[in-house]
């Protein structure tokens, strides 16, 4: 009885401080946290002040008089100190006040979150069906290894890392949009979960998750071969497990934790996958609306979108790191 007791203690110890661990390193994420987004503002702030031109007369037109320009300039700050025009631009994100486009005239806060809406859902739909699909062909190539199953589905996968993406984006909507009729030709839908809105985003959600399905289907094969040859498969094997629950709740489970990271880490490079796809199916997201605003010499939207694309990318490496832990108490901090 007291051999138990003390067991417990133990282990109830040695919880408490994985717990402490797990706090202290999580304090330390999120003191990290802000002093990159610092950084990130103050890159974007000189990356505008060091770009060739007058922004006064981006906004002001060719043709305006030097009056007018000079109005502007005084309007947006620039002939103030650069140290007190960092100090305004600063002062102004942390109210969520990125200013005006130079080319729309409308406010960046408000179209910027509109466009991340549409490009978190684009995101969410391609990482659904990608990960929907690439596990259980990972899993199936490992289970079939060396046979024409296996060889078909990393043959698939291949093509799916290979092909470029804005090659494959411009055949499927030659084929499926022009010659077939089936999808949207381009643009989004009146709602999200309408089937309209689901057609407008399929095409588009098809090939920003393809590199990734292909990708994660092929470290599900790799990660599951590794396993199925562990001793502790081969005990369960012994002991007549069923071997569905062997490779779900022993073989899959143990070679989760590669996956989570690389399904995370894709996640944050989704962001700037979707610049591609949006501009070819002219999806009304965030990478469409910054490559308008570089195209066009918005200087305050791209401030905005660069920012805003960091943050989120800071964001889901935190959750990812944070998840660890979750499928693998082994993990230290």
């Amino acid at each position: 009885m007291r051999k138990e007791f003390k067991n417990e203690t133990k282990k109830t110890s040695k919880d408490e401080k994985e717990g402490e661990k797990m706090k202290k390193y999580l304090v330390k994420r999120l003191i990290q946290l802000p002093i990159i987004i610092l950084g990130v503002i103050i890159v974007t702030f000189l990356i505008v002040q060091f770009t060739p031109g007058d922004p006064a007369v981006k906004l002001a037109g060719s043709s305006a008089r030097v009056e007018d320009i000079e109005a502007i300039r005084e309007q947006l700050g620039l002939n103030k100190p650069l140290w007190e025009q960092f100090v305004d631009y600063f002062t102004n994100v942390l109210h969520g006040d990125f200013g005006r486009s130079f080319l729309r005239k409308t406010e960046i806060s408000k179209d910027l979150m509109s466009a991340l809406v549409n490009t978190i859902y684009l995101i969410v739909f391609a990482r659904i069906w990608s990960v929907a699909a690439a596990i259980p062909l990972g899993i199936i190539a490992a289970l079939k290894q060396n046979t024409w199953i296996d060889k078909a589905c990393m043959g698939l996968t291949l093509a799916g890392v290979s092909i470029p993406q804005f090659w494959l984006g411009l055949m499927l909507m030659k084929i499926f949009c022009l010659q077939m009729g089936l999808f949207p030709f381009s643009g989004m839908g009146n709602s999200f979960f309408s089937l309209d809105g689901m057609m407008h985003a399929f095409l588009p959600a098809l090939m920003l998750g393809l590199p990734q399905m292909a990708s994660i289907s092929r470290l599900t094969r790799s990660e599951m071969l590794e396993v199925m040859r562990q001793d502790y498969i081969r005990t369960a094997k012994a002991k007549g497990l069923r071997y569905k629950s062997i490779v779900i709740k022993h073989a899959l489970k143990n070679a989760s934790l590669p996956l989570i990271t690389v399904i995370g880490t894709q996640t944050g490079y989704m962001l700037s996958g979707s610049v591609v796809i949006e501009s070819i199916f002219a999806w009304p997201g965030l990478g469409r609306y910054s490559i308008t605003a570089i195209i066009g010499n918005d200087y305050p939207v791209i401030q905005a979108s660069i920012l805003l694309f960091a943050i989120m990318f800071l964001v889901v490496n935190l959750i990812v790191d944070l998840t660890y832990s979750a499928v693998d108490p082994r993990i230290k901090y």
